[in-house]
């Protein structure tokens, strides 16, 4: 059965909205073979990334830059994950991290690229293929946030079922 990993950071009423929207779509009735695993950001490790054939990523901009908790989980599995790192010590790519597929979305306030930014290269050097539009909700989450969601959950969970 393929595993689809789906780690997060929600520390706020917005962004869990949006975590539990991707999740629920990812368990649509049409999915099938796909076991979902949903970890906190400060939960997932290696081994789980390792056994997952595909990835969701949730996170709030905080500062313009993923939320510190995203940032610990990657700094945590990137080696182990195949992530590979240039001379200088930045992210390189690609890594031999194989093209998994990965979905992102991301909850600000008033921005969020610089919070996509800063997943896409750290992914990239990871060697995964981003398989679905970043969903990128500024303010409130509406009712077509929460459907967008849906449809990330759903895309990325009948990729890693194909």
């Amino acid at each position: 059965m393929a595993r689809l990993l789906v780690v997060h950071h929600s520390p706020t009423a917005a962004v869990r909205k949006l975590t539990d929207a991707v999740v629920a779509g990812t368990q649509d009735d049409a999915i099938e073979g796909v076991e979902v695993v949903v970890r906190h950001a400060l939960e997932a490790d290696a081994d789980a990334v390792l056994a997952a054939d595909g990835y969701l990523l949730g996170t709030p901009a905080n500062f313009g830059y993923m939320s510190g908790a995203l940032k610990h989980f990657f700094d945590t599995i990137f080696l182990q994950a195949g992530g590979a790192l240039a001379d200088d010590g930045a992210a390189a790519s690609p890594g031999s991290g194989g093209r998994r597929p990965y979905g992102l979305w991301v909850h600000g306030r008033y921005d969020t690229t610089g919070a996509v930014r800063s997943v896409q290269s750290i992914v990239g050097a990871l060697g995964w293929s981003q398989s679905a539009a970043v969903l990128e909700v500024l303010g409130d989450v509406g009712d077509d946030d929460l459907a967008a969601a849906y449809e990330l959950g759903a895309t990325l969970a009948a990729l890693v079922g194909g």
